[in-house]
């Protein structure tokens, strides 16, 4: 299930020069602490205690390097980089959500991960990292923030009420009108039947892309003008409307369907799979989870977008360059993935790590996810340096009065679509 991930387009390849400031290894004398800014760090659930164990495993590996965990919720993680940046003290390592990453490579004195070890290194570790993804991220040919929590949306749904009403668990919605008629059964049982995370509080706009995507659309093109307003767009999004209007979703934030699904009373959740081992926990016991593809719209192909974050650099002297590095090297390690995957439910993007966690629940329930990497599309961000204002105007000025309050689509996109173009100038 991870061929397709690991043979993909050769665009971000490592074969790229670094540059001549490339950095050896610290000697192990040298003592250095390092800041980290995490939105998983400090979170309550898995998140929060999957990055304390890849803190704590790394510190254990590396004595000489020391890490400084911060905390910030994810919707300010751009506004909390620019203050530091400003007052002279940027984290040295940025977990930074790849809505925002466009606005901050541009905006912040940002590293290029890739530079900072010499060529033969970099290739050692990317050697085993899926290509298709490393592809994805990369900008010009290099890769500047290193792929971290990666996912790509599942549709989690819950077996137990696929019974109740009178649907085949084995043979779960493919189609969008297929989740709307499943969806409706199990709100005629009285839970409530399907609900899509494009409502997200975080400000993300990773599963509005993929809802767009699959529809023949996009939010930008390949030249960089905008494109939400055009038909593929705009019925994409009237599809997902019209799941609130049947009743088959609830017009209810991310947070609250959530809550629903965890405590068994939603059908289906399309989200991210960052959720993965939170629902697991929540379901050990109460109901049987099972995960199946993104959903598509008829006969068109899944193109799903990649959610999650990458590790940016901001440190400023060699030293504490080096050491971020060797955090980055090993969060996305073998033993890193692992940590990430068993812990919190993001991908493994090494095919080492899915091989050898193939048999565990957690991994099965990603198989989904993990097979739908060959069709996986490259995220796209509006140009400019206000980029991730632009996100947030989508998200909240036509996303969620669209989906959760009937606002008609066209007209809605229309004036949004305006105001991006702006921004974007």
């Amino acid at each position: 299930m991870f061929a397709a991930a690991a043979c993909g387009s050769s665009d971000g390849d490592s074969g790229t020069e670094n540059a001549a400031g490339a950095l050896a290894p610290l000697d192990s004398a040298t003592k250095v602490t390092i800041k980290f800014l995490s939105y998983n760090y400090g979170t309550p659930g898995l998140g929060g205690t999957g990055t304390q164990a890849l803190i704590d495993a790394f510190e254990k590996a590396h004595p000489n390097i020391t890490i400084e965990p911060q905390g910030v919720a994810t919707k300010d993680v751009l506004t909390r980089l620019r203050t530091d940046t400003a007052a002279g003290s940027p984290p040295d390592v940025a977990q930074i959500g790849w809505s925002k990453m466009a606005e901050a490579v541009q905006a912040l004195p940002i590293v290029p991960v890739q530079e900072i070890p010499p060529t033969a290194e970099w290739d050692e570790h990317v050697a085993g990292m899926s290509k298709s993804i490393l592809s994805a991220v990369s900008v010009d040919n290099q890769v500047k923030a290193m792929p971290y929590t990666m996912s790509i949306p599942v549709l989690y749904y819950n077996a137990d009420l696929f019974r109740a009403a009178g649907l085949d668990p084995a043979k779960p919605p493919t189609t969008l009108e297929e989740v709307k008629k499943a969806g409706l059964a199990i709100k005629g049982t009285g839970s409530e039947g399907v609900y899509y995370g494009v409502v997200d509080s975080a400000k993300s706009d990773f599963l509005t892309q993929s809802v767009v995507n699959g529809n023949g659309g996009s939010l930008v093109d390949a030249n960089g003008e905008v494109t939400l307003d055009k038909p593929a767009a705009v019925g994409a999004l009237t599809g997902i409307q019209d799941l609130v209007k049947s009743g088959a979703m609830p017009a209810v934030n991310t947070e609250t369907a959530l809550a629903a699904f965890t405590t068994g009373k939603l059908g289906m959740l399309v989200t991210s799979t960052a959720v993965l081992a939170s629902a697991m926990k929540a379901a050990d016991g109460k109901f049987e989870l099972r995960t199946a593809g993104f959903p598509t719209f008829g006969s068109k192909p899944a193109r799903p977008t990649y959610s999650g974050a990458g590790l940016a650099v901001l440190a400023k002297d060699d030293a504490h360059k080096r050491a971020a590095w060797e955090f980055i090297k090993f969060v996305t390690s073998d033993a890193g993935f692992e940590i990430i995957t068993s812990k919190i439910g993001y991908l493994p993007l090494r095919e080492s790590v899915a091989t050898k966690l193939e048999d565990s629940a957690i991994v099965k329930l990603l198989a989904p996810s993990l097979e739908q990497l060959d069709t996986v599309a490259p995220y796209t961000a509006f140009r400019g340096t206000k980029a991730n204002q632009a996100v947030v105007a989508l998200q909240d000025e036509a996303v969620e009065p669209i989906v959760l309050r009937g606002a008609d689509p066209g007209p809605t996109l229309t004036s949004v679509a305006e105001k991006i173009r702006k921004l974007s100038a």
